[in-house]
């Protein structure tokens, strides 16, 4: 029986569908060490398999959009389910880093229809401020993974090793395989076969579209954002201020609680008819606003954590507000290319995230916390100088054509 698009149920699948990503990396963070230990290498190698699968996540989109235009969101999802599966499986079985490594990239790839196929899925059947409310929803059941992971992944490396995390993975995917198989109909129609260079002219028509590119500046940036939060927070809670892993796990258990908080206030705001304008602009405002205190507090070398904490749970707070209404958006312009625009943003984004992160941590300074506050401030600057710029006064052009 097909599950009705309008159901909990259905979002509570596409939920799932883009937490594979994170199932995948946050699950198997406990495991790095015994990786290597088990491998016989030294645990900055075993590191390079997060490296690897976040690789294979970022570049596969770019395939998986124009395919799912063509042959369907659903085929291309289950393959993609499948891959992840096989690659846990082949992950879970591995005797060398070599052998692993190229089994994360293949894992990776598999997860990388999650948020692409998800955003296309979601552009085939609502529109509007129906599709900004559910994404919100899903957004929320994302943002309980990272939450839940890492402790899963400790009580499995304690269970079965590092190969058990794997093997639950497996697990994962196969169930997310089944239920996809037996509940998810097609949302999108064939298209027809196209050649390369029509796909390429596709991902051009999008690029140079003001008001998409705009939005997919806005949610590039806003996960950059994210990222230098999420990888500059563990080198300064725990390498300066000398956090425990509990204590840091709470405080990141408590920000991403502001980005659920963020996205269901979100879902509630589209739900009373409000447009999207208003929580996008009050959310990179806030976040402008946080982002800049906290940048100021670096600089003058005084950040006690009765306030830096709440900052970074309001800027997450700002990000759930952001993120739902501006990956929307960028679907508005193109419905009938709904892949190709579901996989620039999901590409853009993990190229920003990945850039953002790697500056973090090759300016980090061992004292401070200014490479995470300075590319958070900045990538807050971009996503609303892409909003004041392209954005609002492309909607308002198209406003102004309306009326």
């Amino acid at each position: 029986m097909r599950i009705s698009p309008t159901s909990v149920w259905f979002m509570l699948l596409l939920g799932l569908l883009a937490a594979l990503p994170s199932f995948g990396i946050d699950t198997s963070l406990p495991a790095l060490g015994a990786v290597g230990a088990a491998l016989h290498v030294a645990p900055a190698r075993a590191g390079l398999t997060m490296s690897v699968f976040m690789l294979g996540f970022a570049v596969t989109p770019l395939v998986y959009g124009p395919a799912s235009d063509r042959y369907g969101r659903k085929p291309v999802v289950l393959f993609a389910c499948l891959l992840f599966t096989f690659a846990a499986i082949g992950c879970a079985t591995a005797s060398s880093l070599s052998a692993l490594l190229a089994w994360r990239f293949v894992q990776g790839a598999g997860a990388g229809a999650s948020i692409t196929v998800t955003l296309a899925m979601l552009r085939d059947v609502f529109d509007g401020r129906a599709a900004r409310e559910r994404l919100s929803y899903i957004m929320t059941t994302t943002m309980t993974v990272p939450m839940l992971a890492p402790t899963l992944g400790a009580t499995l490396m304690a269970l079965g090793g590092w190969r058990g995390i794997h093997a639950f993975l497996a697990g994962v995917g196969a169930l997310l395989s089944f239920a996809m198989l037996l509940g998810l109909g097609e949302t999108a129609p064939r298209g027809a076969a196209r050649p390369l260079a029509a796909i390429v002219r596709d991902y051009v028509r999008v690029l140079t579209h003001p008001a998409c590119r705009g939005y997919l500046l806005i949610a590039a940036a806003t996960f950059g954002a994210l990222f230098a939060y999420v990888s500059g927070s563990p080198l300064f809670l725990i390498g300066v201020w000398g956090f425990g892993t509990e204590r840091y796990g709470l405080v990141f258990a408590a920000t991403s609680l502001g980005i659920m908080a963020g996205s269901l206030l979100n879902g509630r705001i589209s739900a009373m008819g409000v447009s999207y304008h208003y929580p996008l602009a009050v959310g990179l405002t806030v976040a402008l606003l946080a982002t800049t205190v906290l940048l100021a507090m670096a600089i003058g070398a005084w950040m006690p954590s009765m306030l830096v904490i709440p900052l970074l749970v309001l800027c997450n707070v700002s990000f759930g507000l952001v993120m739902p209404n501006a990956m929307e958006r960028a679907m508005q312009p193109f419905p009938e290319t709904a892949g190709v625009v579901g996989a620039a943003v999901g590409f853009l984004q993990m190229a920003s995230g990945a850039a953002v992160s790697s500056l973090v941590a090759l300016f980090y300074d061992g004292r401070t916390a200014l490479s995470m506050t300075v590319l958070m401030t900045l990538c807050v600057l971009i996503a609303a100088a892409s909003y004041l710029l392209l954005a609002y006064p492309s909607g308002r052009v198209v406003s102004l054509k309306s009326g």
